[in-house]
């Protein structure tokens, strides 16, 4: 049998882009759009809200090609050019929500609006990215919040299995005893589930910060968790502020100011255990 002959790197282009199949499984197509992880564009899918060449398409692995067809979610169509991947980190301030929200209510989304608007100088040619956070911060807290368009990427951070601890930091309204931590250690039921953290200590004292800090590492990450342990305090019914500063081996940087966000490099990605 004859070897088959080396083409060159423009022939090997054109045939990719001209000849090549480039379908994809749908829910794979929504996932690296951005619209939502791959898991979630599958609910999408099922709940009727996507839509290929003007049918309503009920399954995930419909094989379809965004160059070609026209696909769109919740009336919003996918560019037939995908974005690159982003993976920003995000130093969350107080008062904004992880999701498009209410017109009353401030998104973190608000936050990347230079981001933005640098794009097209940055990518000549390449559609703006839909950007959603991993996982969320409630109003109240700040701190770390990963913000990406990969879905791939935020299923497999977020999911538990990829056993991720998470820092924070919680200044208390309050004098903090051993009573006290001990009472956070052994943890509190949380939407029906026992939720136990990894650790508690009681911060050295700054000179500057006079309220008692406490250092909380958790890894179940259920909905207020870490306040929650908090409030089972006896005496300590308020959280004067929360921070999240870590999650996985990934740190928030100490130069990255509130409201700031900046892009997470391969190695980071490794640390917050992203196996691409």
């Amino acid at each position: 049998m004859e070897a088959e002959p080396k083409r060159s790197k423009a022939a090997r282009r054109f045939y990719n882009e001209n000849f090549r199949d480039q379908a994809q499984r749908l829910s794979k197509v929504l996932a690296a759009a951005g619209v939502a992880s791959r898991r979630s564009s599958e609910e999408l899918i099922f709940e009727g809200k996507v839509t290929v060449n003007g049918s309503v398409c009920n399954t995930p692995q419909t094989r379809v090609d965004p160059g070609r067809d026209a696909i769109y979610v919740n009336g919003n169509r996918l560019p037939k050019k995908l974005a690159p991947k982003v993976y920003l980190a995000l130093n969350k301030p107080k008062g904004y929500i992880c999701s498009l929200g209410k017109k009353e209510s401030k998104s973190v989304m608000c936050l990347l609006d230079d981001y933005f608007q640098s794009w097209d100088k940055r990518n000549p040619g390449l559609p703006k990215p839909r950007l959603f956070t991993v996982g969320r911060l409630d109003v109240a807290t700040t701190g770390l919040i990963i913000v990406t368009n990969d879905g791939d990427f935020a299923q497999q951070i977020a999911h538990p299995s990829s056993n991720l601890s998470k820092e924070y930091i919680a200044t208390i309204n309050g004098v903090v005893s051993k009573r006290h931590l001990f009472a956070i250690s052994e943890g509190t039921v949380i939407e029906g589930v026992h939720c136990t953290p990894d650790s508690v200590e009681l911060l050295p004292q700054q000179s500057d910060a006079p309220r008692p800090r406490l250092r909380i590492v958790v890894h179940e990450g259920r909905n207020h968790e870490v306040r929650e342990l908090v409030k089972k305090m006896l005496g300590l019914r308020l959280i004067h502020s929360l921070k999240r500063v870590r999650i996985g081996g990934f740190r928030l940087p100490s130069d990255l100011g509130l409201g700031k966000h900046a892009e997470l490099k391969q190695t980071d990605l490794k640390t917050l255990g992203w196996k691409c």
